[in-house]
C-alpha cells in the first residue's frame, strides 16, 4: 500500500509543477502566484528558494546549466547564481533572469504561461491560460533548442500537464475544463502534434506524469487525488491525497519510485508537498537543451 507522507517544506499558495533534476538530485516544483521556484534536497530534505519576480508556471533543468521556466510574460531562462539567505532559505540572489520569449505580449491581456515539460531532445513546451479562465483565450506553445519558439495548439482554456509515452510516440496533453485527458501522434524528430484525440475523461484533470511502464499518472483538481490509467485509457488505481486540490506529480528520488504530489491552498486544506514510495518506477524528467 502506498502511503503519503508530508514532505516539512512551507505551505504553497499554489504549488505546481515538480520535475526531478537528475544532474543535482533534486526535486524542483513552483508557487505560481508567489513567483517561487523551490528546489528540495530529500537526502536531508534541505530546501533553496529562489524568487523570480513574476508567476511562474513550471520549472526545467537546463543543460547547460541553471533551469529552464515558463513566467508569466513567456519562456524565460535563469543562470546559476550564488546562494544567500533570507529568512532561513537560501536564495539565488544574484541569479539572473532572461524572458526569451515573450509570447504573452501577443495574447489578451492577463494571460499567464502555465505547466509544461521538455521532450527527450530538450525541446520545451508549455502553454498559457487567462487568470480569468477566459475560455480558449490559451495557446501551447514549444520552444525549441536555438530558442525559436512556435505555437502549436489555439483556443486553449487551462493549458496544463503534458508528457510522453516511454518510446514518445504518443504525447498526453490536458486542457483542464474539457474534462479529459488527450492523447497525439508525436514524431521525437521534428517535435509535431497530430491526430488528436480523447484518451480518458476525467474531472477536471490537472498536471501529469508517465512511468516507465507506460501509464499515465493525472492530478485531479477538486478531486482529492492521483489517478493511474492504463496506456489504453483505461483506470488502474488511485491515490488518495488528504488536500482537495491535488495539481500536479512526479516521479523522482535515486530510483524513481518515489512519487511526489502538489497541491493548492483552498482556504482550509492543501498547499502541501507529499511523498510516497511506490513500486513504479518513473521516466527521467528531460533537460531543456538551449543550443541547436
Amino acid at each position: 500500500m502506498m502511503e503519503l507522507q508530508a514532505v516539512p517544506v512551507p505551505r504553497a499558495r499554489l504549488g505546481e509543477g515538480p520535475r526531478w533534476d537528475a544532474g543535482t538530485g533534486t526535486l524542483l516544483w513552483v508557487d505560481i502566484p508567489a513567483g517561487l521556484v523551490h528546489r528540495l534536497d530529500p537526502a536531508g530534505d534541505e530546501q533553496e528558494t529562489i524568487d523570480v519576480g513574476q508567476p511562474v508556471g513550471v520549472a526545467v533543468p537546463r543543460a547547460e546549466g541553471g533551469l529552464a521556466l515558463a513566467v508569466r510574460d513567456g519562456f524565460a531562462v535563469l543562470a546559476d547564481g550564488e546562494p544567500a539567505v533570507r529568512d532561513g532559505f537560501a536564495v539565488l540572489a544574484d541569479g539572473e533572469l532572461i524572458v526569451t520569449a515573450a509570447v504573452t505580449a501577443a495574447e489578451r491581456p492577463g494571460n499567464r504561461m502555465n505547466d509544461g515539460a521538455c521532450d527527450r531532445a530538450g525541446r520545451f513546451f508549455a502553454g498559457t491560460k487567462a487568470e480569468d479562465d477566459t475560455p480558449g483565450a490559451g495557446n501551447l506553445y514549444r520552444l525549441d533548442p536555438g530558442r525559436s519558439c512556435e505555437r502549436v495548439l489555439t483556443g486553449v482554456t487551462i493549458s496544463n500537464g503534458i508528457g510522453w509515452s516511454p518510446d514518445e510516440r504518443l504525447c498526453y496533453y490536458v486542457d483542464t475544463p474539457s474534462d479529459q485527458v488527450d492523447v497525439f501522434d508525436y514524431d521525437p524528430a521534428t517535435g509535431e502534434l497530430t491526430g488528436r484525440r480523447r484518451f480518458a475523461r476525467l474531472p477536471q484533470p490537472d498536471g501529469l506524469t508517465v512511468d516507465a511502464a507506460g501509464y499515465v499518472w493525472v492530478a485531479l483538481w477538486g478531486g482529492a487525488s492521483v489517478v493511474r490509467l492504463r496506456p489504453d485509457g483505461g483506470h488502474d488505481l488511485t491515490l488518495q491525497v488528504p488536500a482537495a486540490n491535488v495539481t500536479s506529480c512526479a516521479f523522482g528520488g535515486p530510483g524513481l519510485d518515489d512519487l511526489y504530489v502538489t497541491t493548492a491552498w483552498d482556504g482550509s486544506t492543501g498547499g502541501e508537498l507529499w511523498r510516497c514510495r511506490t513500486p513504479f518506477t518513473g521516466l527521467p524528467a528531460n533537460p531543456f537543451r538551449d543550443l541547436a
